[in-house]
């Protein structure tokens, strides 16, 4: 970033000492000249025409043109003015270019990054969505558990008190079973 606007420092002051040369090149060479003086005589003719409009003032019929130094002079420095724009123009929008090029990446970027994040939640979602069926069949498993141990217990308590069996519901009685001999009976 510093770079590039050190280069555009750089760039700017280089165009200072080549608009100085386009003006003196325009003063020496004929065909620069000629350039100028017809660019100089048709802003100096708009100018004119403006003035006219705008502000008012009388309407001139014949718009008298501009001496040839004069013309040579003022073309020069429009040549210059506009290359000194152009410049500043293309560095202008060469540094709008860049940033923009480097805020799209940016958001590439960051686009990327959000994608990955929601692939990871969506796995994350299904990894949970898993584990709570299996939860689900381990909760179902316990209380079935739990209820087949409830009935064992139950079997074992009559089983071991020897007594008719009354199950809930259910008019069945078992038959009671003594386990031991009782005291009534006689040893043979």
């Amino acid at each position: 970033m510093a770079t590039v606007k050190l280069g555009t420092l750089v760039i700017r002051t280089l165009a200072k000492p080549i608009s100085s040369q386009l003006k003196n090149q325009a003063k020496q060479h004929e065909t620069f000249r000629s350039i100028c003086i017809s660019l100089a005589q048709s802003m100096h003719m708009a100018e004119v025409k403006l003035r006219t409009n705008i502000l008012g003032e009388p309407a001139r019929q014949h718009v008298k043109p501009l001496s040839e130094t004069r013309a040579v002079e003022n073309g020069a420095n429009a040549l210059a003015e506009g290359f000194l724009f152009s410049v500043a123009a293309l560095l202008i929008i060469g540094e709008t270019w860049r940033s923009s090029r480097s805020q799209s990446k940016q958001r590439g970027d960051v686009n990327e990054r959000i994608d990955e994040l929601s692939a990871n939640v969506a796995s994350l979602t299904e990894r949970l969505e898993r584990m709570q069926e299996s939860l689900g069949d381990v909760e179902s498993e316990r209380a079935r558990n739990n209820e087949l141990a409830r009935i064992v217990e139950r079997v074992v308590e009559i089983g071991l008190r020897g007594g008719w069996a009354e199950f809930e519901d259910t008019p069945l009685k078992l038959p009671r079973v003594e386990l031991a001999p009782t005291s009534s009976r006689a040893p043979p």
